[in-house]
């Protein structure tokens, strides 16, 4: 859709005062805020031209107009201006990590709670799902005759460690000769990547150390494959509420039940997988719940593999502009931190 540049000016002003103050917006408004040099009269019949094209609306209670999700996107993608974030900024949310963690699931947790906080909204962040992390290290120690310890490390940043028991016979060589081959064949893979051909000429190698391979891989299983499923964070699910838009009993009600089923959060954020950060305004969005909201999500990823998502849900009446820049932000953020 092409608008000229007098409609492109006042369909933002429009948006811009509305987003700002929640309340229907007059010809007389703009013309008076926004200097446009055109008449009350003429803004009040191009804000009719643009209500007859989809991107304003004229709330029945209300002589001014609200944008409608058509206008919205419209701005979002013709008009919005790109905020950059100050410096002084990042370094707070850099210094607001601090030393990192050693589990993946801390981190998650904190950037769901940084978004929260600094959008004033509802933020959900998704952690990786099984199957995505792969083995960085795993390392086999002789503690005693008879007991081992077996050091973990995903490429996803998770450690775990484990006491095991093996064979009086193992030496510290046997379980440097595991170590050498499981590192050897299975690092950099996810449990997708394991093959049978792999595993039977680990086992064809390693049939000295048999039953020291098999606890390995056991645990090695196990932990890749119980690594925060599809777990989604929360952080200020509150926030939202706060929203002249959802004053309403039954809508809030609505909007929190779906924030309580993390299977249908799920399926909202595997919907938003696009490459950059994705914005989804009103009906844009698949499910029924949140239809009056607006999100925006990007994906961070780990050695170019997507690991997860992150988003804003918030109505439609959104500061998009800042919204979108500390995603992006925040997503790189979260990459490098999980790359470490």
């Amino acid at each position: 859709m092409e608008l000229d540049a007098r409609k492109r000016k006042i369909l933002e002003a429009v948006i811009v005062d509305y987003i700002s103050t929640a309340e229907p917006v007059g010809s007389r408004t703009i013309s008076k805020k926004y200097e446009l040099g055109v008449s009350p009269a003429t803004v009040r019949n191009e804000m009719a031209d643009l209500e007859e094209l989809g991107l304003l609306e004229q709330p029945h209670t209300s002589a001014g107009r609200i944008p409608s999700d058509l206008g919205y996107r419209y701005y979002v993608d013709c008009l919005m201006r790109k905020v950059a974030i100050e410096d002084k900024l990042k370094d707070t949310i850099r210094e607001s990590f601090g030393v990192k963690a050693k589990q993946i699931e801390d981190i998650i947790k904190h950037t769901s709670k940084t978004l929260s906080t600094m959008t004033n909204y509802t933020s959900l962040v998704i952690a990786p799902k099984a199957g995505s992390n792969s083995l960085q290290m795993i390392q086999l120690i002789f503690i005693e005759p008879g007991k081992a310890l077996i050091v973990i490390i995903t490429d996803g940043g998770r450690v775990e460690n484990k006491f095991i028991e093996i064979p009086q016979s193992v030496t510290k060589e046997d379980l440097d000769i595991v170590s050498m081959c499981l590192n050897q064949k299975l690092k950099g893979l996810t449990l997708e990547d394991w093959d049978k051909n792999i595993l039977k000429e680990l086992q064809l190698n390693l049939i000295k150390q048999q039953k020291v391979y098999t606890k390995a891989i056991d645990l090695l299983d196990s932990i890749l494959n119980t690594h925060t499923e599809n777990k989604i964070y929360l952080g200020g699910a509150l926030n939202i509420l706060n929203q002249p838009e959802f004053m309403d009993v039954d809508k809030a009600r609505s909007l929190l039940t779906l924030l309580e089923q993390e299977e249908e959060l799920n399926k909202v954020m595997k919907n938003n997988l696009e490459e950059g950060v994705a914005v989804k305004i009103g009906t844009e969005n698949d499910c029924e719940g949140i239809k009056d909201c607006s999100l925006i999500t990007a994906t961070y990823k780990l050695n170019g593999n997507v690991m997860g998502t992150i988003g804003v849900l918030g109505p439609t009446r959104m500061q998009y502009s800042h919204v979108v820049s500390i995603v992006d932000y925040l997503t790189q953020v979260l990459s490098r931190l999980i790359l470490k």
